[in-house]
C-alpha cells in the first residue's frame, strides 16, 4: 500500500468517526437537523475513500470513479445544508436537485477527457469548491458572528478555494493517465493529506460550534427557574454583574418583594392556584419597561428586580405600580386578593449587589411590620 492510498483509508476512519459524533450530539444539540446533516455529510463523503480504492485496484474504474465524485460532491452538499441549519439558513432545495445532476453528468462528460489539463482538473474540482464556498457565505454573512464563527468563515473559504488550487496541482504534478493511475502519483499523496487535514479542523470546529451552543444552552436552563420563567438566584447574580461592568457607575436600584401570606394562598385554594400567582406575576415583572432589567425569582414567593440606569424616586415609583398590579393578577380566582410588599434600595458605584439586597431585604422587612401590601426604601 502506497502514501495515496494509506492516507484514503486514514480519510475514510476520520469521517466515519466525525459522522458518529456528529449523530450523537445532534441528540442533545439545539440544532439537531444541523449535527444530522453534518453526520450524514461526512458518512457519505467517507465512501469516497473506497471508491477510489476500488478504482485502482477493481474495476470498472468509469463507475467507482464517478461513485467517488458523487459520495464527495453529495457530502459536501450536506454538509452546506447542515451549516445552513446551524445558522438559521435553508439552503434552496430547488438549487440542489439542479446543481448536483448537472454537476455528476458533467463528471461523466468529462471522464474521458485527457487527465492533468486545466480544462478537465477545473471543471472536475470546481462543483466540490461552490459546495463548501456556499457554506462559507453562510457563515461570513451570519449577523451575529463569535470568534468561532469568524474562524469557520475563513476555514471553509479556504477550503472552498483548496480545491481550486488542487486543480493547480493536478495540472502541475499530473493526475495520472487514467483514473486507475490517480493513486499512485504525487498527486494524490499531496491531496489526500490536504484532505485529512482539512477535514480534521473543519469538523472539529464544526463539532466545537454544536457543543458550545448546547452548554450555553444547559447554562441558560441551570439558570432559570421552571415554574416563573424568570431567573433564579445564581442567574440573576450573573446578569446583575454583567450589567454592572458595562455600567460601573449607575445609577442602578434593586426592588426585592414577597407575596403577602402565600402559604395561606396554598393551603386555602391548593397549589396550583400558588404555581398561578408565581407564573402570574412573574410574568408582571418580565414586563418591566426599564431596558435591560433583571428580574429573577430568589425561592419561594421572593423576588428581586435590578434596574440598571435607574434612579431610586423612579425605583420606588416602579415598586408603587408593581404594587397595584399584584393586586389584579389575572387569571385567579374571584375571591382570592394576592398582595405584595417591596423594599427598594440603590446600587452604588463600589457596592456589592449582596449588600445592596440586604438593604433592600430591611426595607422589606419593615413593609411586612407595617402592615404588608406596602413599599418601603433601604433606610439612608
Amino acid at each position: 500500500m502506497n502514501g495515496a492510498a494509506f492516507f484514503l483509508m486514514v480519510n475514510f476512519a476520520v469521517a466515519l468517526s466525525f459522522s458518529a459524533v456528529f449523530f450523537v450530539v445532534a441528540q442533545r444539540s439545539t440544532s439537531p437537523l444541523a449535527g444530522r446533516w453534518l453526520g450524514a455529510g461526512f458518512a457519505v463523503a467517507s465512501l469516497s475513500a473506497l471508491c477510489e480504492l476500488l478504482v485502482a485496484y477493481a474495476g470498472p474504474p468509469r463507475l467507482w470513479a464517478l461513485g467517488a465524485f458523487a459520495s464527495v460532491l453529495c457530502g459536501l452538499v450536506m454538509m452546506t445544508v447542515g451549516i445552513g441549519e446551524m445558522y438559521r439558513r435553508r439552503v434552496d432545495a430547488r438549487g440542489i436537485a439542479v446543481f448536483l445532476p448537472a454537476a455528476l453528468f458533467m463528471a461523466y462528460v468529462i471522464y474521458d477527457l485527457p487527465r492533468g489539463t486545466p480544462l478537465h482538473a477545473f471543471l472536475y474540482q470546481g462543483p466540490f469548491a461552490f459546495a463548501v464556498l456556499a457554506g462559507a457565505q453562510i457563515v461570513i454573512s451570519a449577523p451575529q458572528r463569535t470568534g468561532l464563527d469568524r474562524f469557520l468563515g475563513f476555514l471553509l473559504l479556504f477550503t472552498g478555494l483548496h480545491f481550486l488550487a488542487k486543480a493547480g496541482l493536478a495540472v502541475a504534478f499530473g493526475a495520472g493517465t487514467t483514473a486507475k493511475d490517480y493513486v499512485h502519483t504525487n498527486y494524490a499523496l499531496i491531496s489526500q493529506s490536504l484532505t485529512a487535514v482539512l477535514m480534521v479542523v473543519s469538523g472539529l470546529t464544526l463539532l466545537a460550534k454544536l457543543v458550545l451552543e448546547i452548554m450555553a444552552l444547559q447554562r441558560t436552563e441551570s439558570e432559570i427557574d421552571i415554574l416563573s420563567g424568570l431567573a433564579n438566584r445564581r442567574g440573576f447574580d450573573r446578569r446583575v454583574d454583567a450589567l454592572r461592568r458595562e455600567d460601573p457607575q449607575g445609577p442602578h436600584a434593586v426592588i426585592l418583594c414577597d407575596l403577602d401570606h402565600f402559604k395561606q394562598i396554598n393551603d386555602t385554594f391548593g397549589h396550583p392556584t400558588g404555581d398561578a400567582v408565581i407564573r402570574s406575576f412573574g410574568q408582571r415583572l418580565q414586563s418591566c419597561q426599564v431596558a435591560k432589567a433583571v428580574a429573577g425569582r430568589m425561592g419561594g414567593e421572593e423576588f428581586a428586580l435590578f434596574l440598571p440606569g435607574t434612579d431610586i424616586d423612579a425605583a420606588v415609583q416602579i415598586a408603587q405600580r408593581l404594587r397595584l398590579e399584584v393586586m389584579s393578577l389575572p387569571d385567579l380566582p374571584r375571591d382570592l386578593k394576592v398582595t405584595a410588599s417591596f423594599g427598594v434600595a440603590p446600587v452604588p458605584f463600589q457596592t456589592s449587589l449582596a449588600e445592596a439586597c440586604r438593604l433592600a431585604d430591611q426595607a422589606l422587612y419593615r413593609a411586612k411590620n407595617a402592615g404588608r401590601n406596602r413599599v418601603k426604601l433601604a433606610a439612608g
